[in-house]
């Protein structure tokens, strides 16, 4: 009789070149590909990396942060400076209201009797009449008392643009400044400034728009426009206060 062949019981495991457990296991049965240690070191190094990349944004984003609430903080300091600037003047105008003098011109928010306006740039569209100019002005002027500068604005545009040659026009010319100034408008501020100057020459406002002005360039960042707008007021105006306070500010002007 023909022997029968004896079949071992780990048939199919270990059979032939095949071993148990499969290559790549370990004797704890953990399987680790490539020699088992490279994986987990690598995947470590690049959370690693990770982390220092995002640590370097926040360190960024912090720094960005700061300078933009160093930014809000001097823009908040410039528009308190600029609302108690215009309360002063309004306090000294509430105490000495402009009024119509004897002589026909008008007194200034100073006290000061103002000289007629100068010509014109442009036709009025109606007749003078100094009564209901004055009554048109002091809505104007009623409005900054209000702290409602956006319809101030738009009020004594729309006065000078009606009556260009009103008594009143020189000191509304100048109250557009101060409240372009208030606004934060700084480009509508200085034409309003500059054209009191050159449209009405010989107002007892023209001091302090040219000082204004000068305040206005320096903080667009054109130092030359600002000092040659103090010397001028310390030149042609050695009297005034305001040129007082530019002398004042041309020996700190960098």
């Amino acid at each position: 009789m023909a022997q029968v062949p004896v079949e071992d019981g780990d048939a199919g495991y270990n059979n032939g070149s095949s071993s148990y457990p499969p290559s790549g296991y370990g004797t704890s049965g953990a399987y680790a590909a490539g020699g088992g240690a490279s994986a987990p070191t690598s995947a470590q190094g690049e959370m690693f990396m990770q982390l220092q990349q995002l640590q370097q944004e926040i360190a960024q984003l912090r720094g960005t942060l700061e300078e933009q609430q160093n930014e809000i903080q001097r823009l908040k300091q410039e528009g308190l400076e600029r609302y108690q600037d215009l309360d002063s003047r309004l306090a000294g105008a509430a105490s000495a209201p402009t009024t119509q003098n004897s002589a026909g011109g008008a007194v200034d928010a100073s006290g000061t009797p103002s000289a007629p306006a100068g010509p014109a740039t442009a036709a009025s569209s109606e007749p003078s009449d100094p009564a209901k100019e004055k009554v048109y002005y002091d809505a104007a002027f009623d409005l900054i008392k209000a702290k409602d500068f956006e319809k101030a604005s738009q009020a004594f545009n729309a006065f000078l643009r009606k009556y260009p040659s009103s008594q009143y026009a020189g000191n509304a010319q100048y109250w557009l400044g101060e409240v372009n100034l208030a606004k934060g408008d700084l480009q509508g501020a200085g034409q309003a400034f500059a054209k009191v100057s050159s449209t009405y020459p010989n107002h007892p406002k023209v001091p302090d728009s040219l000082y204004k002005l000068a305040d206005v360039e320096r903080r667009l960042g054109n130092t030359d426009k600002a000092r040659t707008a103090l010397q001028q007021v310390v030149a042609q105006y050695p009297g005034s206060s305001a040129a007082q306070l530019a002398q004042r500010d041309l020996q700190t002007l960098r």
